[in-house]
């Protein structure tokens, strides 16, 4: 006969699952990133956000909302630039 211990296997379980539930936010990068630089001289250029989603659509093959591209600029403090 087997020695199963179910407080033992939830206090396992219950552990395992707090460590699946944590994220780390730090980590996370967006896509944007790799564009940062170019992004950047577009809009000191006189880009509006709509004309950069639509130059990451055309000429980098990546799809993303205004929105998005809008946040993403004023996060990195590049939305005002002009």
């Amino acid at each position: 006969m087997t020695n199963f211990d179910p407080d033992k296997e939830v206090a396992e379980l219950k552990k395992d699952s707090e460590l699946r539930r944590k994220r780390s936010y730090s980590q996370r990068k967006s896509k944007l990133d790799k564009y940062h630089a170019e992004m950047e001289r577009l809009r000191q250029k006189g880009s509006t956000i709509a004309e950069i989603t639509r130059w990451l659509s055309e000429k980098k093959r990546f799809t993303v909302a205004e929105s998005t591209v809008h946040r993403w600029l004023k996060s990195k403090d590049i939305h005002g630039k002009i």
